[in-house]
């Protein structure tokens, strides 16, 4: 049965300008240019002042031919439409104009402007598949090793089962295969630099760039067998059970550790990291040290300048003023007007992210002032999200917003924002301390350990309590994790 009723309802709904803001405060400045370029190919209202075409595009047309234009896109049939009156002056405010420039242009014609060149590389599958053709291959094998490629990881690992190829080969190609022929295909593929290439396990790799390996020694044989029939106590550094049952001394286990230790356990990440275009950080802030004093900039180099069409200011001003209007100029006034509201919002928007990440980088830089002078981690403070909430007077999502995938270059490197903050333990002094200068203590005790007697979670645990830093064994671990350092008896060398 369906029934009527009234009902009220308290929401809080985002304004479209607070949404336009928010999705433009998370956004890195290495994107924020293509966001602009969208917004100016969707929004004729809106010009780049900095992009030439813009005048000469100006020039090819009047204002009366261009005004023709949009009443014939935006005509609707003779349809009546009903349309609110107003007056040019009450809704076009000349101090509502934003003319400002988003950046100043600082640089004059002598200044250097390095251009970074790009490398013409090949792709990791194009690289193999150069190297098939130099074998002696008939046109079935050549296409079986097309689909091995194929199924070759960025790592150079084969991830896929033989019996699957198989059918990959009746189904797509129509080609009956055995799995002996591929496997023969497969050999011929191992055989590919680098050495290493198609290998469907960690230990088949490493046997595969043993057995490529010109020099035969007695410390190379011991490489092999201690990856072939050894693997399991070798990936565990059961160095003295490997010792027990080769019957070798533990120098002869040192030697061929040697040799292990140095080959490549991703091979293919040889070719495709060559391959790969260069990547480069574009940092959006910039702290600058000088003298005992730190300066903030943010990097709007790619900021182009915006402003709104004068072209269009001037055509509603025109339409406005007409004493008579069909129904396509007000269907026209219309469409104008929605395109330079939705232009003001967008530069007004700018503009507010602009000052929001400076207020916010700002109060971050105030913040961790000790750290941006000298460098030291340990001078870095306990920070989270709502200690710079409390002091810019935001919503704790808009710092988060603002830290999201931002990075400031410092004279000590260029660093993800996020970095900055951590949580706050207490010494023994009562004194709050960020749990960063901890992860750094920990990381220097374990780069000036023993490496053949690393040291244990306990030992690391009484090493931060003799520094006045009483935390738990199983915060150390959980500290240890986080910075990617193994156990102890992974650490362990001989």
């Amino acid at each position: 049965m369906l029934n009527q009723k009234l009902q009220q309802k308290l929401l809080q709904k985002l304004s479209p300008q607070q949404i336009l803001l928010m999705k433009l405060l998370q956004i890195p400045t290495i994107s924020l240019d293509q966001r602009i370029k969208q917004e100016i190919e969707e929004n004729p209202a809106l010009e780049d002042t900095s992009d030439p075409t813009d005048e000469s595009w100006d020039d090819e047309k009047s204002d009366s031919e261009f005004e023709e234009d949009v009443i014939k896109e935006h005509s609707l049939d003779d349809k009546p439409i009903e349309q609110e009156e107003f007056r040019y002056e009450d809704y076009f405010e000349e101090d509502d104009i934003p003319a400002y420039k988003l950046k100043s242009s600082n640089t004059g014609p002598d200044d250097q402007r390095p251009d970074i060149p790009f490398a013409e590389t090949t792709s990791f599958s194009d690289a193999l598949i150069s190297q098939l053709g130099l074998h002696n291959l008939d046109e079935k094998e050549i296409l079986i090793g097309h689909i091995i490629i194929g199924n070759i990881d960025d790592s150079g690992y084969l991830q896929r089962e033989i019996s699957a190829m198989v059918d990959d080969l009746m189904f797509s190609h129509n080609i009956s295969a055995t799995e002996d022929e591929i496997r023969k295909v497969l050999a011929v593929v191992q055989e590919f630099d680098p050495p290493g290439i198609g290998a469907r396990s960690l230990q088949e790799c490493l046997l595969i760039q043993l057995r490529r390996k010109d020099s035969r020694n007695d410390a190379l044989a011991l490489a092999i067998q201690i990856v072939d029939k050894y693997f399991d106590e070798f990936t565990k550094k059961h160095f003295d059970k490997i010792i027990k049952r080769a019957h070798v001394e533990e120098s002869d286990v040192k030697a061929a550790l040697d040799i292990i230790l140095k080959l490549n356990p991703k091979p293919g990440n040889t070719i495709s990291e060559s391959s790969r275009g260069s990547q480069y950080i574009i940092p959006d802030f910039i702290i600058h040290s000088d003298e005992g004093d730190i300066e903030l900039t943010l990097n709007s180099k790619n900021t182009p300048e915006l402003r709104v069409s004068r072209t269009y200011q001037e055509m509603m001003e025109d339409f406005t003023n007409s004493k008579t209007k069909s129904t396509q100029q007000k269907e026209a006034l219309q469409f104008i007007r929605q395109k330079l509201d939705s232009a003001k919002w967008f530069i007004d928007a700018i503009k507010q992210r602009q000052n929001t990440l400076y207020v916010t980088m700002s109060a971050i830089m105030e913040f961790q002032r000790e750290y941006f002078l000298t460098g030291d981690e340990t001078k870095l403070r306990p920070m989270i999200l709502k200690d710079i909430a409390e002091i810019v007077s935001l919503d704790i999502s808009t710092v988060s917003r603002v830290a999201n995938s931002k990075y400031v270059q410092t004279p000590y490197g260029t660093f993800l924002l996020k970095s900055f903050f951590s949580e706050s333990l207490q010494n023994d002094s009562g004194e709050e301390v960020s749990t960063r200068e901890i992860k750094k203590i920990l990381n220097d005790c374990i780069d000036a350990e023993v490496k053949d007697k690393p040291l244990t979670d306990e030992e690391l645990t009484d090493i931060l309590k003799t520094k006045g830093y009483n935390i738990a064994r199983r915060t150390v671990a959980k500290y240890r994790e986080q910075l990617n350092i193994p156990v102890a008896r992974l650490r362990k060398a001989l």
